[in-house]
């Protein structure tokens, strides 16, 4: 495919459209340096490698302000009982420096995951649907209408565009205006699986 100079490259799965984020955007690919910062930060809590991932990620959301324009940052969230064990959320750690680096409002309570996900380790695509249908809710409360929401992440794979979807599903259905998708890094390989379509 050739692609003209200053145009965004754009994969399959996104020009199809199915998914209900508009658009999603990586600072890299989830290989080498990058998996073992991402892996320090999730882990360990390197809160400093958050806050170096958010500069990244704001520098991109600067340069594409035409498509990145958004109202509110919001990171997804981890089920309860797995943000009590773990003792906090790595997308949360990202989300809360973007959005001071953007000037813009931070929402980590705005979204809730309402059911955990499974515990098998390895599940099927169809598995890995039915385990984020249904699982995210905006809040009680929760002021989205009209507003353009910046959803973050840390990586990309398929099991985390799903759950990327369902978010965007949520905050859609309560009024939001529009979902943009954002992770610090992207898998190499069809991260965004398109549905009842196959291999991208």
């Amino acid at each position: 495919m050739t692609v003209e100079e200053g145009e965004p490259l754009v994969c399959r799965a996104c020009k199809q459209k199915p998914y209900a984020f508009e658009r999603a955007r990586s600072y890299g690919v989830y290989e080498g340096p990058l998996v073992r910062a991402i892996l320090l930060l999730k882990w360990e809590r390197m809160e400093p490698l958050g806050d170096w991932f958010a500069g990244r990620l704001a520098e991109m959301v600067k340069q594409e302000s035409g498509q990145l324009a958004t109202d509110v940052v919001v990171p997804v969230p981890l089920h309860r009982n797995r943000e009590r064990q773990r003792g906090y959320n790595q997308a949360s750690l990202i989300s809360k420096s973007l959005a001071r680096k953007l000037g813009l409002p931070h929402k980590a309570v705005l979204l809730m995951r309402t059911r955990p996900r499974p515990d098998k380790q390895v599940l099927t695509l169809q598995e890995r649907w039915e385990s984020v249908r249904g699982a995210f809710a905006t809040r009680p409360g929760s002021q989205v209408d009209n507003k353009r929401v910046l959803l973050v992440d840390d990586v990309m794979t398929t099991g985390a565009t799903l759950s990327l979807d369902a978010c965007a599903k949520a905050l859609l259905e309560s009024g939001a205006k529009s979902v943009l998708a954002l992770t610090v890094a992207r898998a190499a390989r069809n991260p965004l699986p398109v549905p009842d379509s196959g291999n991208l």
